[in-house]
């Protein structure tokens, strides 16, 4: 059932909001977290992380990749005896830029390339939905699986899926992404249960305009990012990062937070800034390609959905 040699995937850093896409849009970026794992015969299980999250991240089965992989296992018929993992992170730990649905991703896609015949039980719509259930909500696990510029939905059935564009050539995100840390929970704790209609109609006509301005015409980014949903509540709790926002914006730059933050994204950024003392800036891009899977060094077959097509 289980192969006998290792697997790698590699999965991409996300940014999720985009400004007024709340819990919707997402884009892949060029930074990476890689794992490597392989089923042993001994039971138990043992995890290996270098860089970020180093020391810090569990070694043992509650290792967020590894619950991931057990999930997937589950959904293909039952669990190995052991597992040896190994976690080469890149993406900064909560920092608002998906480190979590990294290792989600990363986990089911490893379990399913190790059992025989896993990608026709467990098909990329499937892992969409298995990732989305484990993160809670499929903004940032879309376009980690699917690459490119993501939106992503829940069906009347409870299920995510996700639609994938390309973004237009021009569109160059960075991220400034501080030394301090940030929680997700913690960030949507400082939602209000209900927002004035003005603003929600306010966030529509945006984020409308925000798919057009990411795949036929970036110059309008500017005003296609502007937030009235979720940004303005969430400062309180992190003014440094309002701050950067406020200011990128002012000098023109198009600014968001990145997920719950604390980082930030912004389009075509310049590189020096006076107000980015103590940010470190990443060059990302843009991943077009999601989350890659090798088996034995040869590159496994993802499923991947066509872009503009529903997972």
């Amino acid at each position: 059932m289980f192969l006998t040699v290792p697997v790698r995937v590699r999965v991409p850093a996300t940014s999720a909001n985009l400004g007024p896409g709340f819990d919707a849009f997402g884009l892949a970026l060029r930074l990476y977290d890689e794992v490597t794992a392989r089923v042993t015969g001994s039971g138990g299980v043992r995890v290996t992380v270098t860089g970020e999250g180093a020391g810090e991240l569990a070694v043992d089965e509650s290792h967020l990749v590894v619950r991931s992989m057990y999930a997937a296992f589950d959904r293909l018929g039952g669990r190995p005896a052991g597992i040896e993992l190994t976690c080469d992170n890149r993406i900064p730990q909560a920092r608002g830029l998906g480190s979590s649905s990294a290792a989600i991703v990363a986990g089911l896609l490893a379990a399913r390339a190790l059992v025989d015949g896993g990608a026709g039980l467990l098909d990329d719509p499937a892992v969409l939905r298995l990732a989305s259930e484990l993160e809670g909500h499929p903004d940032n696990v879309a376009p980690c699986l699917l690459g490119g510029f993501t939106i992503a939905w829940v069906d009347d059935g409870g299920g995510a899926r996700a639609v994938t564009l390309r973004p237009a050539q021009a569109v160059h995100p960075v991220v400034f992404v501080p030394t301090e840390r940030g929680l997700t929970a913690h960030a949507r704790a400082a939602l209000p249960a209900t927002v004035p209609h003005a603003d929600a109609a306010h966030n529509a006509g945006r984020a409308g305009l925000l798919v057009h301005a990411l795949t036929a015409d970036p110059s309008l980014l500017l005003p296609a990012t502007e937030d009235r949903l979720h940004q303005q509540y969430r400062a309180p709790a992190a003014p440094a990062t309002f701050a950067l926002v406020n200011a990128l914006r002012a000098a023109g730059v198009p600014a968001v937070v990145s997920g719950a933050g604390p980082s930030v994204l912004a389009f075509d950024a310049p590189g020096e800034n006076p107000v980015t003392a103590g940010w470190q800036l990443l060059d990302v891009g843009i991943d077009a390609r999601g989350a890659v899977v090798e088996v034995n060094s040869q590159h496994a077959e993802r499923g991947p959905v066509a872009a503009g097509r529903a997972s």
